[in-house]
């Protein structure tokens, strides 16, 4: 079979001919119909990461397909993978065929293309813990979200209006706001944020991109409101005057998935059956197998809109 490895942090991943996997006890063997390529699989191939599989190794920590061998699931059941130490602890998703732990697998709804069902878990489950098990919104509430175009962004905004939100997005271009909710409160982001922000006085900022964004929404909290911290693709420093911060007192809750692992699983039957039926929506850009320094690239970029995937055919 063909798989994408990896030979030395920051090397050009490439597609070459491994051994198929053999099924083993608690273990599936899935068919990969499509596999995300996420910022988590970046961190880990430049090292940045705590942990990460031995060299050569298959990136990749999600995916969809269609399960070929398991002693715990049906042979021909659609499935999503996540997490379990799949691209982290040993080879991930970016191959044909996924040797993976069962309790790696869940169950994808037939209405659900491999494509979305690949990209859904970590942003999704992201923006609803974010709101829902960290911020705990309420209905009414004013919600400043930064980096909105991107996956966890654009969920957060939808998930946000859907729990009867104020929602205010800050995006990068005129381009971008057309793209956004008419219910929704926009700012483009400009030269001088913080007087573009100055009129926004929110509860909640739910902030997906750090750096000195971050600082500048930070400043649009009301006292006692919260800010729970996503992502830091503008940065990953944030300078605070304490003496100001502390009479704001704001709360600063970052988001780590990797413990709040079960709150996501849980969650992901409902946002599956909103995705099935259209409530929900998902941007995905697909890449062929054999194209994943490509897909790492273009999320890397600044602005791009959705998710990567990458497929076996295209």
């Amino acid at each position: 079979m063909r798989a994408v490895r990896v030979h030395a942090f920051s090397s050009a991943p490439v597609l070459e001919d491994v051994v198929e996997p053999q099924l083993r006890p608690g273990r599936s063997i899935v068919r990969m119909e499509a596999a995300t390529v996420g910022h988590i699989d970046r961190t880990v191939w430049r090292g940045s990461f705590l942990r990460h599989p031995s060299f050569p190794y298959t990136p990749g920590v999600e995916a969809a397909g269609v399960v070929v061998a398991s002693e715990t699931y049906a042979e021909g059941q659609r499935v999503w993978l996540r997490g379990s130490g799949l691209g982290t602890l040993f080879d991930g998703t970016w191959c044909e065929f996924i040797d993976a732990p069962d309790e790696a697998l869940g169950v994808l709804p037939d209405a659900v293309p491999a494509t979305i069902g690949s990209a859904f878990f970590s942003p999704c489950t992201s923006a609803w813990v974010a709101l829902h098990d960290i911020a705990h919104l309420r209905a009414g509430e004013n919600v400043l979200v930064t980096g909105a175009t991107g996956a966890v962004g654009s969920l957060a905004v939808q998930l946000a209006i859907d729990a009867g939100a104020e929602v205010t997005v800050l995006v990068s271009s005129a381009e971008q706001a057309a793209a956004m909710p008419a219910v929704a409160k926009v700012v483009v982001l400009q030269d001088d944020l913080s007087a573009a922000l100055e009129p926004v006085s929110v509860d909640l900022l739910v902030d997906t991109v750090g750096g000195p964004i971050l600082a500048d929404a930070l400043t649009r909290v009301r006292p006692g409101g919260r800010a729970v911290l996503v992502g830091y693709t503008a940065g990953n420093s944030l300078a605070l005057d304490i003496a100001h911060f502390l009479q704001r007192d704001v709360a600063l809750l970052p988001l780590n998935m990797f413990r709040r692992e079960a709150a996501g699983r849980a969650a992901a039957p409902e946002l599956l059956a909103r995705l099935a039926d259209g409530h929900l929506k998902l941007d995905v850009q697909p890449f062929a197998l054999d194209d994943a320094a490509t897909a790492m690239d273009w999320i890397s970029q600044r602005g791009h809109r959705g998710r990567a995937v990458l497929v076996p055919s295209l």
